[in-house]
Formats: C-alpha cells, sequence, structure tokens
C-alpha cells in the first residue's frame, strides 16, 4: 500500500517536473518571482513548486485596428482609421525578459502603443494643412515609423507595418473639397475650350490669309499672261498690217483702207460683245473723215518711231 502511494507521489512529482511550450510561444520561468529562464518550444523540464510560469509570450505576428482623430496646421479635423502590424523582435533572452517585465499586463502594453501611434501621428499631422494630407500618406507612414521603432526595440517588439485604411474629412470639408475640385475642373475645361476656339481661329485664318495669297499670285499670274496675250495680239496686229500695206502698195491701193477695215471691224466687236448694250457712234461723213485722218495719223507716228527704232 505505501508503495503504491510512492509511486503515485513519484508520478504525480514527474508530471509536474513535464511542461510542454507550443510552436511561436515561449514560457518566462521565475524562482520565488525572480527571472530564471526561458522555456523554448517543445518539451520542457522544470523542478515542481519552485520554477513557475510566469508568462507564456507569442512571437507570432499580431495586428489592432485603431481609429482616432487628429487636427491640421489650419485647424481641421482629419479622421484616420488604421490597421497596425506587430510582433516581438526576438527570441533572445534579453528580448523576452523586456517583453515579459516592462509591462504590468497585455492591456497596459497595448494602450501604450495605442496612444504612441495616435500621439506620432497627431504630431506629424498638425504640421500639415489640410489640402496637404491627402497626398502625404507614405509620409505619414514612415515618420511614425521612425519615430516608433526605436521606442518599441525598448519595449521588446518590432512595428512591422502600419497600414492608413482610411482617411476622412469632416462632412463640411469634404463638401468644400468637392465644389473646389468641381470648379478647377470647369477652370480646366474653360481654359481647354478657349484654347481650342483660340487653336480653331488661328487656323482659319492662317488658311485665309493662304487663300487670298493664292488666290492674288493666281490673279497676278493671269494679269501677266492677260498682258502678254494683248501684247503678242497687238504685235501680230502689226505684223498683219504692214503685210496688208505693202501688199496694197504693190497693188496701187490706198493704205487708209486698211484702217477703215479695221474701224468697221471694230465697230462689228462691239456689236457682238455689247451684251444688248447701246453704243452711240457718229456715223456722219465729217466724223468718218475726222476718224480715218486721226487713224492715218497714228499710223504715220508708228511709222516714224518704227524706223527710228531700226536705226
Amino acid at each position: 500500500m505505501v508503495a503504491l502511494i510512492a509511486l503515485g507521489v513519484l508520478l504525480l512529482v514527474l508530471f509536474m517536473c513535464l511542461v510542454t511550450v507550443q510552436q511561436g510561444t515561449v514560457a518566462v520561468i521565475t524562482v520565488f518571482g525572480k527571472y530564471r529562464r526561458v522555456l523554448r518550444p517543445g518539451l520542457n523540464f522544470r523542478i515542481p513548486i519552485i520554477e513557475q510560469i510566469f508568462k507564456r509570450i507569442s512571437y507570432q505576428n499580431r495586428s489592432i485596428e485603431l481609429k482616432f482623430q487628429a487636427i491640421t496646421q489650419d485647424q481641421a479635423n482629419v479622421n484616420f482609421s488604421a490597421m497596425l502590424l506587430y510582433s516581438v523582435l526576438n527570441e533572445e533572452n534579453q528580448t523576452i525578459q523586456s517583453v515579459a517585465f516592462k509591462f504590468v499586463d497585455e492591456r497596459s502594453f497595448m494602450q501604450a502603443l495605442i496612444r504612441s501611434v495616435e500621439g506620432a501621428v497627431r504630431a506629424y499631422v498638425a504640421t500639415k494643412k489640410q489640402s496637404e494630407i491627402l497626398q502625404l500618406r507614405t509620409e505619414i507612414i514612415f515618420n511614425v515609423k521612425e519615430q516608433l521603432d526605436k521606442q518599441l526595440e525598448g519595449w521588446g517588439y518590432h512595428l512591422l507595418d502600419l497600414q492608413l485604411n482610411d482617411i476622412a474629412f469632416d462632412e463640411a470639408i469634404m463638401r468644400s473639397m468637392a465644389q473646389v475640385v468641381a470648379s478647377n475642373n470647369l477652370k480646366a475645361a474653360a481654359e481647354n475650350e478657349g484654347q481650342a476656339l483660340l487653336i480653331t481661329k488661328t487656323k482659319a485664318a492662317e488658311a485665309e490669309g493662304n487663300a487670298i495669297k493664292i488666290s492674288a499670285e493666281a490673279e497676278r499670274q493671269a494679269a501677266q499672261l492677260r498682258g502678254q496675250c494683248v501684247a503678242l495680239f497687238r504685235e501680230e496686229v502689226a505684223r498683219g498690217m504692214a503685210v496688208a500695206a505693202k501688199e496694197m502698195q504693190h497693188a496701187n491701193l490706198d493704205a487708209s483702207f486698211i484702217l477703215f477695215s479695221m474701224w468697221t471691224d471694230a465697230i462689228k466687236h462691239f456689236a457682238e460683245n455689247g451684251n444688248g448694250n447701246t453704243i452711240f457712234l457718229d456715223g456722219s461723213n465729217d466724223n468718218l473723215q475726222r476718224t480715218m485722218q486721226q487713224m492715218m495719223s497714228l499710223s504715220q507716228q508708228s511709222s516714224i518711231v518704227k524706223n527710228n527704232g531700226d536705226k
């Protein structure tokens, strides 16, 4: 009977000596309230009653959701919704001691962590204006991590990531921001429309100017060609008159007959191309004689000029 009791006591003591530590955690052992050692994952041995498990610490990643408010330099309220990811810095004994004994309990640590993050964000936001905040999401995260990393390392923790999931302003500010965006869009649209109209008018003016230049050049060339045609016509008329005058001299006829023929041809041309207009001519014998004398005088002057030119 005594042997059975002794065996039972021995088995109980042996059972109390064995401690199982789960993967991803460590157990902090104290002896009479003083830190003694750290038990690693797996089956461990301890001295019953003397060695006590003070705390089990997980070094796996942990996350927490945060919602808080900050005030900008121009006194605008900004509402933040953030996710904080952190873990124990490493598995070294010194780090485990810091995690186990820096705070009274887990609640105190969480409160200090949350207030530290909120304070860092608020301090940075207070130096910026409301219009800048939405563009500074990355800068806010970088600033917070830079400030908290050393502090958390002293507590045995490491800030892995901080995500600002949402940045929102008060409803009045959101409405004013929407109005500013709408007015800027209207301004940009008006500027684009004005530039398009200016380009259209500029191109139209350039096209009109080019058309005028082309028309003027064509008119100049046409006038030049008309002048050349008239000159050629007159040259051919003069050559024909010279030939006709020689023929009439050989035939012993009066040269004034050619002038009379030209005058009658001119009247015929007037009649054919007058388009119904009335042309008044003096058909009396005296006027006909005067006209012939004038034409003979012009013919004689042309001959004199030609002979002087040949000399």
